[in-house]
């Protein structure tokens, strides 16, 4: 894959998903080619704000500009560890973020994070 897919996350619910599936196949159904992305909804944008809290949409930020371990991270927020480790996992959970695991010379391995996305979209209707 030579580009990053264009992730959006919103509060559309079912609705929101079904009119996305119907334009998508409108589209083949022209021989349309189709622009790869990923769609995270939410039915309530309460969910969406307590998943994609200030600091987590900080990670997102600091992955985005330049993959790094955990560790990495952790210092450039001036965040615990453990927190940014437990935030990624959530993040990773819902295809925002992506690790690998890479050797670290003399101390085992290290956890690498990445964005899924070079950007991301994020749309809550209230």
């Amino acid at each position: 894959m030579s580009k990053a897919p264009k992730v959006s996350v919103n509060n559309t619910g079912a609705k929101g998903f079904f009119d996305r599936a119907r334009e998508r196949a409108r589209k083949l159904d022209r021989t349309e080619s189709l622009i790869p992305e990923i769609v995270i909804g939410f039915e309530d944008a309460a969910d969406m704000v307590r998943v994609l809290s200030t600091e987590r949409v900080r990670l997102l930020g600091a992955a985005r500009k330049r993959p790094a371990s955990v560790s990495e991270l952790a210092s450039t927020l001036k965040r615990d560890p453990r927190a940014v480790s437990r935030d990624v996992d959530l993040l990773e959970s819902f295809g925002l973020l992506h690790s690998t695991y890479k050797a670290n010379p003399g101390h085992g391995k290290r956890r690498v994070v990445q964005p899924s996305a070079s950007r991301y979209k994020l749309v809550a209707n209230i």
